[in-house]
């Protein structure tokens, strides 16, 4: 008989607790995994699938005002029911966390739904009913949990994106707080549902980290939506005066709203877990630190996922678990690629990305060749929109190598997502000139953008 209960303990049934627990288990190991809230983690349940949901229900409002410049005559105005979309949420992402559930169950995960917390190197105690739990290794997959910044007097009126799909009344007057991914999506999405947005962040711009030219894009974007961005202002309070809110803003004036969004970034959920017992290293933010095989420095305990605060993405999480389970309990398996990993933003229009960002690039390399190109999509001649479509590719300008692309428009994410294979396998971008052109469609314009806008070289810098 073993000297352990069970082989694998993991906590926290997110996506990548979910992909480890099952992998592991049909390896032929004993594993149990914990979940204190609902199976599916963030990416399911409060996350990017109830997100992109919405995302598609603030479309139709696009959908509406241009159906009529092709042929089509609305009866009638159309209107929008906020409780019939959080129940239709709701509806998906229970069917999906049963879908995880059954899932773990058929592989011959036990599961446990309640709070764990670690006891030691080797042990994990079951939080309500107290039951203590011997395991040769401990994954910890607890992901990541919104701050609530800045600390201001009032701030415990606001809300997170944990509580933002699930809103018993539609907020027609919303500040958000933010200027990353979170707060752009948000802002898109209650924009076009109806609301009336103000968009509170400290720096002078949208999205740190993206490329300049979609930054200043998607400012613009966010602008033709109406969205009223408040570039390096911030709120110093938050007063509830009846059914709504007053804030008091860092210029000093006072902005009146029904709901506030915090949406200020997110911290990795370490707190309570018992880690310092076991003697597992965190770092400054309390994100567990990990080695290229998600190991901690206790041997025996490990961790995927957002709680390492290193990519916090869906897709990585999975694939840290998943190759986490192999290496373990399958013989082997290659260590994390991290590199070229696509990213999008849901806003409208969306972003999507893979590779450098001119910036980085000009960072890394002695010569850069930027193709950069701008222009109306199809649909908006005859709807008369002013939307555009962004796409830049960053070429090395030695070896001709494709170092990144960056899109905003319709797509843009499916896009990335088939760029990334190609730059995986180092395209050139000859290789994109060669490349037939599919007609008509935005995409092509990858292919047939062959005048240089810019080179940047590193005497010039």
């Amino acid at each position: 008989m073993s000297e352990f209960e069970t082989d694998l303990f993991v906590i926290g049934a997110g996506s990548g607790g979910v992909r480890a627990a099952r992998i592991a288990a049909t390896h032929g190991a004993k594993v149990m995994i914990a979940e204190e809230f609902r199976i599916g983690g963030t990416c399911v349940i409060r996350g990017c699938v109830p997100k992109k949901l919405y995302v598609y229900a603030s479309r139709f409002a696009d959908e509406f005002a241009d159906a009529q410049a092709f042929g089509w005559r609305l009866a009638h105005k159309p209107e929008f029911d906020w409780q019939k979309l959080v129940a239709a949420k709701e509806g998906e992402i229970s069917r999906l966390s049963r879908i995880y559930e059954a899932n773990l169950l058929k592989a011959g995960v036990d599961i446990l739904q309640e709070r764990a917390e670690i006891l030691g190197p080797h042990e994990v105690r079951l939080v309500q009913s107290g039951r203590a739990i011997t395991a040769r290794h401990i994954l910890v997959a607890t992901g990541a949990s919104p701050q609530m910044l800045p600390a201001i007097p009032g701030v415990e009126h606001a809300i997170s994106s944990n509580e933002i799909f699930d809103l018993p009344k539609f907020p027609r007057r919303l500040a958000v707080v933010g200027g990353g991914y979170i707060a752009v999506e948000f802002a898109s999405i209650f924009a076009r549902l109806g609301a009336h947005v103000t968009l509170l962040f400290r720096a002078d711009n949208v999205l740190r980290g993206f490329d300049q030219t979609l930054r200043e894009g998607l400012r613009d974007a966010l602008a033709e939506a109406e969205v009223d961005q408040r570039f390096g202002v911030l709120p110093t309070e938050i007063v509830k005066t009846g059914d709504d809110f007053e804030l008091g803003l860092s210029d000093h004036s006072r902005l009146h709203v029904d709901q506030v969004l915090i949406a200020t970034g997110r911290a990795p959920h370490t707190k309570g877990l018992g880690l310092e017992k076991a003697g597992v290293e965190t770092d400054a933010d309390g994100a567990i630190k990990v080695d290229a095989r998600n190991t901690t420095n206790i041997p025996s305990i490990h961790a995927v996922g957002d709680v390492t605060n290193r990519v916090n993405l869906t897709p990585v999480a999975i694939r840290e678990g998943h190759l986490f389970a192999d290496r373990l309990f399958g013989g082997g398996a290659p260590e994390v690629d991290y590199d070229l990993i696509p990213t999008a933003v849901f806003t409208t229009p969306e972003i999507g990305t893979v590779g450098l960002t001119e910036a980085e690039a000009r960072a890394t390399h002695d010569c850069v060749d930027i193709y950069q190109t701008s222009f109306r999509p199809t649909k908006a001649t005859l709807a008369g929109g002013a939307e555009k479509v962004i796409m830049k590719i960053v070429v090395c300008g030695e070896s001709d190598q494709v170092l990144g692309v960056h899109i905003m428009g319709e797509g843009a994410g499916e896009m990335a997502q088939l760029l990334a294979i190609s730059l995986r396998l180092g395209a050139k971008k000859a290789d994109f000139d060669a490349t037939m052109a599919l007609h008509p469609s935005a995409a092509e314009e990858l292919v047939t953008l062959r005048n240089r806008t810019a080179r940047h070289t590193r005497d010039e810098d």
